[in-house]
């Protein structure tokens, strides 16, 4: 009973973390590698004009989500695995070095931890295992755990024909002071969307209002909290609205959030009572 009752009283029960600029820094240079990767594959594989490359990417990203969910939204076809392939597979991974600090932190909070990603598995994975945090995570929750379900993934050849007849003009359509049109909805299904952070916390049987959410994006963050999540910007001094802390570095978990350690007063056993099988995992 005494157990019972110290566990009724936790605050909370799972941290989530996004992963690319929140567990390592964005000085790294990945994310900058990734837009030009992003613009190259829209050049190369889609056929697209290079001088519209930096409009279309900013509306895309802005209206989406991610560049990809938005090329699929305005009727472009796309192979997932290629596109993570070029997008990521050339990414200076080399960059990322260990974090023996973080991963301390990490494995001294003794709550689940769980990462939420719009990236593809095998980046994450190759991440974690360069930061050397692999094993500081219940599961992931990325692209694949979300998008199961999209069955329509091209083939190269498919790609290779996109009709662009067929294909939804962004840039026109945000050229005119009053568009007549809505934009067209996307297939696939990413952060910062509500719906998609709903399916996570439901897949990996998560309480928003037990769980600390981890994040650089300010409309992640926002997205975060209006689902009830309780929210930490990283990477900025300076607290946004929707942000509950905000971080310089996520290695100052411990100055913002005490709490967290005093949460290992409960038994490991209880702590992780009725952990969940998330669809991709670490390990997997």
């Amino acid at each position: 009973m005494e157990y019972e009752h110290r566990f009724r009283q936790t605050k909370y029960d799972c941290l989530l973390f996004d992963l690319d600029d929140t567990l390592y820094p964005l000085n790294s240079g990945l994310a900058a590698q990734c837009r030009k990767n992003i613009g190259d594959y829209m050049v190369e594989k889609l056929g697209i004009e290079e001088s519209k490359i930096n409009d279309m990417c900013n509306l895309l990203y802005k209206n989406y989500g991610t560049t990809m969910a938005g090329l699929r939204a305005i009727g472009y076809k796309i192979n997932y695995d290629d596109y993570h392939s070029f997008v990521h597979g050339r990414l200076p991974y080399e960059n990322l070095k260990p974090d023996p600090v973080l991963r301390q932190i990490l494995l001294s909070i003794p709550i689940r931890k769980v990462i939420f990603t719009n990236a593809d598995k095998i980046h994450t994975v190759k991440v974690l295992r360069k930061l050397g945090l692999e094993d500081c995570f219940e599961g992931i929750i990325c692209f694949e755990t979300l998008n199961k379900n999209e069955e329509i993934n091209y083939s190269l050849e498919e790609v290779r024909e996109n009709n662009k007849s067929n294909i939804f003009d962004i840039l026109d359509h945000f050229s005119r002071s009053q568009p007549s049109t809505e934009i067209p909805t996307s297939p696939v299904i990413c952060k910062p969307s509500e719906s998609a952070m709903i399916l996570a916390l439901s897949i990996a049987k998560i309480n928003p209002q037990r769980t600390i959410f981890f994040e650089d994006s300010i409309r992640n963050i926002q997205a975060g909290k209006r689902i009830g999540l309780h929210t930490v910007l990283v990477g900025s001094s300076q607290r946004v609205k929707g942000a509950d802390h905000a971080l310089v570095s996520i290695h100052n978990i411990k100055e913002a959030l005490p709490e967290l350690w005093k949460e290992g007063e409960k038994p490991a056993d209880v702590l992780y009572s009725g952990n969940v099988s998330i669809q991709t995992s670490v390990t997997a």
